[in-house]
């Protein structure tokens, strides 16, 4: 477009100057027509790269997860092959899950035993006041005992050997009542102990059974979102650990973010909204429209890094190193109900971001991108 420009205004020169005449063709206006070409053709660049700017780094970045199994285990299935779309929650492997089955059926049987006996414990505590009442009597009738024969051996009508004996008795019948008070508060702190419906013993079994069927469910790795299993190198047969150093395979999220890199002194006029076109390389003769989403305010060369150490001062003649670039965040301006744009995961191109400002001149760089998407045809190789 700056060509077009240019050579309209050469256009204009030749017939005003040389085929019309009216304005006298000499080494004045010869000057004069070059310097004004120069100083339109600058002003124009330095214009729209600051109302359009343009970025030829712009970036689709793909979320990776590394599949880890939660559970140790031999596989038994793939369920999965590589690059094919899967949904999320759909299985990608199998884990020999017999181990994790027969662990749930053991605290099974333990539920069971501890729920029956958290049935009995209401039958123990009428069983232990029971016990309690029975004491209570045979102590008091002790005591009935002992006041007959402390009595009768005053009136010498009894021996000192029953006062002994009764006194005696009493002790052990206040014994056996205290144990027996005592065995009804343990039985009563054992129903009372609950979390939620359940008391503590039940409570605790049924965590430990929840946990053993999570590991249980855990057998099956599922997919973690929309998106693709890439290096499906395991099979069955396979190991796997639940541990981080050898994952059993990628999964690539089908979520997206474009980042277009600018210089700093490109974004005075960015703002979220604003819109966007990229050409990117893997779809040559094809404009990809977007808008901005946000700008992050953000990068490495602005982070000091913890530690005890004082940061080291810039050595003096050194030189400075090159300030970093800003990125856009760009989101594709998709119409309701159009087919969603494939756009691979690393695929690069240039693009521009349109602001509020001049918006005549915007056509200029809108001509540049998409003669730049035409240009993403030319494989230029010599091999």
């Amino acid at each position: 477009m700056l060509e077009i420009i240019i050579g309209g205004y050469a256009f204009l020169v030749w017939l005003f100057c040389i085929k019309l005449k009216i304005i006298p063709w000499n080494i004045k206006t010869q000057v004069g027509a070059v310097a004004g070409a120069i100083g339109l053709a600058a002003t124009i660049i330095f214009t729209i790269n600051v109302i359009t700017p343009i970025s030829s780094d712009v970036r689709v970045i793909n979320y990776v997860v590394e599949v880890v199994p939660r559970v140790s285990g031999t596989v038994t299935k793939v369920a999965v092959e590589g690059n094919q779309l899967i949904k999320k929650g759909d299985i990608l492997l199998e884990i020999d899950n017999t181990v994790y089955r027969l662990k749930v059926k053991e605290i099974e049987a333990k539920l069971a035993d501890a729920t029956a006996s958290a049935k009995t414990l209401w039958q123990d505590l009428d069983s232990t006041k029971t016990n309690v009442i029975a004491a209570q009597a045979q102590l008091d009738l002790m005591k009935k005992r002992l006041a007959e024969s402390q009595e009768l051996a005053k009136a010498g009508a009894g021996n000192q050997y029953d006062v002994e004996s009764f006194t005696t008795e009493v002790k052990k019948a206040d014994a056996a009542v205290a144990s027996a008070k005592t065995a009804v508060s343990k039985t009563q702190t054992k129903i009372e102990g609950v979390v939620g419906p359940d008391i503590a013993n039940v409570a605790q079994i049924k965590a430990q059974l929840e946990a053993a069927k999570y590991d249980l469910d855990s057998t099956i790795v599922r997919a973690p979102a929309d998106g693709y299993a890439i290096n499906v190198a395991v099979r069955p047969g396979n190991f796997l650990a639940s541990m981080p150093f050898r994952p059993a395979m990628s999964f690539v999220e089908q979520e997206q973010r474009i980042l277009a890199f600018f210089e700093q002194n490109e974004l005075r006029y960015i703002k979220p909204g604003n819109k966007a076109e990229i050409a990117f390389l893997s779809l040559p003769g094809d404009i990809v429209h977007a808008k901005v989403d946000s700008v992050v305010w953000a990068n490495g060369q602005g982070q000091i890094a913890q530690g005890g150490i004082v940061p080291n001062a810039p050595v003096e003649h050194m030189r400075a190193p090159l300030a970093q670039k800003y990125a856009v965040k760009l989101i594709v301006d998709q119409a309701e109900g159009e087919e969603k744009l494939f756009i691979a995961m690393g695929a690069r191109g240039g693009g521009a971001v349109y602001t509020e400002y001049l918006t005549p001149l915007h056509l200029l760089r809108m001509v540049m991108i998409r003669i730049q998407s035409k240009l993403n045809y030319l494989v230029l190789k010599m091999h």
